[in-house]
C-alpha cells in the first residue's frame, strides 16, 4: 500500500514544483500545417517497420487544434507548472533562417493560455524533432547542427523570453545518441555503434550554445538541461560484473553529465577518444560547462548489468525497443549485457519498477558533483496497459490505473525523503517533480502502445478521459495547498502583521508577472 496523498503532501517542502510534461512531436500532430517543415522523425516514422504496428504521428493527440481544451484540463488538475517543447521545424522549418510566424503564433497562444490559468511554463527547446534538412546534412554527426541549435534558441528566446519561467535546452542527449545514431531504433535510424560519439559532443555543444543565446537575450527564466539517469547495478559480486556496470555507467550517465557539470569528459572516455579520429577544440568544454540554474534528471528505473554476451547490451532507459525485447540491438557486440529483475514488478515496456533506486540516482549525483546545481526531476512515470471501466447507468468511463498511481507516489516519496534533512542525498536541492506524461501520446518507436498519461486518449475519437492517477495527483496538489494555507494562517495568527507573499499557495492565482517566477 502506498502512502496517502495527505501524508505525501506533508513531505513536500515550500516552493516545490509539481508539474506534468509532454513533447511537441508526441502530441501536436498537424505535421504539414501552418508552415511547419518536415522533421527527420516524420521521414523515419514513415519507414515500413520503424514504428510498432505502423502507427503514425501525423495526428498524435491533435494537441495543435485542442490546446485550449488541454490547458483547461491542466488547470483542473491544479499543477504548478507544465513542461512542453517547442517544435523546431514548426518555428524554423528548415533549421535555418527566420522564424515561421504561424509557428510562433501557436506558442504565443499556448503561453498566454497557461499564464492566464496560473500555470508556470517550462519550455524545452530541443526534444528530438530535428528539421529534416539538418538530418540530411548529417544531423548530430555534423558540428554545424550545434550552431543551428544555438541560432534557433536565440529565436525562441526573443519571442518567448518574457513568459517562460524555466528553460530546458536539450532533452536526453543520451537517448538521441544511443537510439538514433548507435543502434538505429529512433530517427535518423543510423547504426554507428561507438562511431556515434561525435553526436554526444555536438549535442552538448549545442546545449552550451543555447545557454549562451538565452543569456545573451537576458531571459529572466531559469536555465538548465535534462538527461536521463539510470543507476547501473552489477548483477553479482563478480568483479567482471562490477567492471561491466562501471562501463555502462560511463556510457549512459557520466558521459553526458561530467562535461556539463565538471567541464571534462570522464578519464576513460578521454583515453578512448585519444585512439579515435574524433577531435574537438578545447574551448568547447568551456561552452558546454557554463553554470546552470538547475539540472534536469529524467528517472525511470535502474539497469542491472552482467559480464558476457546475452540478453541485450542497451539499457532499457536508452533503448525504447518495440516492447521489452532488446536482443535485436546487438547482444553479441559487447562483452556485457543487461539482465532482468525477476523480483520486480515491470511496466508495459518491460522496465523494472524499483523506486528505491531514485534515491541511489540522487545520492550518486550528489557524490559525483560537489557543485551540483539545484535538481528537478523533469520526467518520471510508467506505461501500463489501461483498462476502461464504463458505468452503464451514467455512460461515464473510469480508468483505475492503480499501478501507475503507486509508481508515481512511491517515486515521489523516495525523492522527497532522500533529499530531506538526514536523507541519503540531503545535499541535493530538489526543486520539483514532473510526471511523464500529462496525456497518452506517440511514444516514438513504440507508437501508441505504451500509455504513460494521467489522461487516457482514445486515438480514434481523440477523447480525453482522466485516469485514477489524474485524480490522485489532483488530490495531492489540493492537500499540499491546504497544508500550506493552514501553515500560513497559523503563522499570521502568531505574527499578525506577517505579509502574504504574492503568488503564495492559498492566495489568489498570480498574475502573469508573478507566474513567471512562481516555479522557483
Amino acid at each position: 500500500m502506498h502512502i496517502t496523498a495527505k501524508d505525501l503532501a506533508a513531505l513536500i517542502p515550500a516552493g516545490f514544483t509539481l508539474g506534468v510534461a509532454t513533447a511537441a512531436f508526441q502530441i501536436e500532430g498537424a505535421l504539414d500545417e501552418d508552415g511547419r517543415g518536415p522533421a527527420g522523425w516524420d521521414t523515419f516514422a514513415a519507414r515500413p517497420g520503424a514504428i510498432v504496428e505502423g502507427h503514425s504521428p501525423v495526428v498524435a493527440t491533435d494537441h495543435y487544434h485542442r490546446m485550449p481544451q488541454d490547458v483547461a484540463l491542466l488547470k483542473q488538475l491544479g499543477v504548478d507548472s507544465y513542461r512542453f517543447s517547442f517544435a523546431w521545424p514548426r518555428i524554423q522549418p528548415g533549421g535555418t533562417g527566420p522564424a515561421n510566424r504561424a509557428g510562433l503564433a501557436f506558442y504565443d497562444r499556448l503561453l498566454d493560455e497557461l499564464l492566464a490559468n496560473g500555470i508556470s511554463p517550462m519550455a524545452t527547446i530541443y526534444h528530438w524533432d530535428t528539421p529534416l534538412e539538418l538530418d540530411e546534412a548529417g544531423g548530430w554527426m555534423n558540428r554545424d547542427t550545434a550552431y543551428r541549435l544555438g541560432e534557433y534558441a536565440a529565436l525562441v528566446a526573443e519571442a518567448f523570453g518574457d513568459r517562460v519561467a524555466r528553460w530546458v535546452t536539450i532533452n536526453e542527449p543520451a537517448t538521441v545518441s544511443a537510439n538514433g545514431y548507435a543502434f538505429g531504433l529512433h530517427s535518423p535510424g543510423r547504426e554507428l555503434a561507438l562511431g556515434a560519439f561525435p553526436t554526444v559532443h555536438h549535442q552538448l555543444l549545442g546545449h552550451g550554445l543555447a545557454v549562451q543565446a538565452l543569456r545573451a537575450a537576458k531571459v529572466p527564466g531559469e536555465i538548465g538541461m535534462t538527461n536521463v539517469y539510470s543507476p547501473m547495478v552489477p548483477n553479482s559480486i563478480n568483479p567482471l560484473d562490477k567492471i561491466s556496470a562501471g562501463i555502462m555507467d560511463l556510457g549512459q550517465n557520466r558521459l553526458y553529465a561530467d562535461p556539463v557539470l565538471t567541464g571534462k569528459y570522464p578519464d576513460l572516455i578521454r583515453a578512448a577518444k585519444f585512439f579515435s579520429s574524433f577531435e574537438h577544440p578545447e574551448e568547447d568544454m568551456e561552452i558546454i560547462s557554463q553554470p546552470l540554474d538547475f539540472y534536469g534528471l529524467n528517472y525511470y528505473m535502474p539497469t542491472k548489468v552482467a559480464a558476457g554476451p546475452g540478453g541485450g547490451t542497451v539499457p532499457s532507459s536508452m533503448a525504447e525497443a518495440m516492447g521489452s525485447d532488446l536482443s535485436a540491438t546487438g547482444s553479441g557486440a559487447t562483452p556485457f549485457h543487461v539482465e532482468t529483475w525477476p523480483e520486480a514488478d515491470i511496466t508495459a515496456y518491460g522496465w523494472p519498477v524499483k523506486p528505491e533506486y531514485m534515491a541511489v540516482a540522487l545520492k550518486e549525483m550528489a557524490e559525483r558533483y560537489p557543485n551540483l546545481p539545484p535538481v528537478i526531476i523533469t520526467e518520471g512515470g510508467a506505461s501500463f496497459e489501461d483498462i476502461i471501466v464504463r458505468d452503464k447507468s451514467t455512460n461515464t468511463r473510469f480508468i483505475p490505473d492503480e499501478r501507475r498511481l503507486k509508481y508515481l507516489s512511491d517515486h515521489l516519496e523516495t525523492a522527497l525523503r532522500a533529499t530531506a534533512p538526514g536523507g541519503v542525498a540531503e545535499s541535493v536541492e530538489l526543486l520539483g517533480y514532473y510526471v511523464w506524461s500529462f496525456l497518452d501520446n506517440f511514444e516514438w518507436s513504440a507508437g501508441y502502445n505504451q500509455p504513460f498519461g494521467l489522461l487516457h486518449v482514445d486515438f480514434e475519437t481523440l477523447e480525453r478521459t482522466p485516469k485514477a492517477s489524474y485524480f490522485w495527483f489532483q488530490e495531492l496538489i489540493e492537500e499540499r495547498d491546504l497544508a500550506a494555507a493552514a501553515d500560513l494562517a497559523i503563522a499570521q495568527a502568531v505574527v499578525p502583521d506577517l505579509p502574504v507573499e504574492e503568488g503564495a499557495e492559498g492566495t489568489e492565482a498570480p498574475d502573469d508577472d508573478a507566474a513567471l517566477g512562481a516555479s522557483a
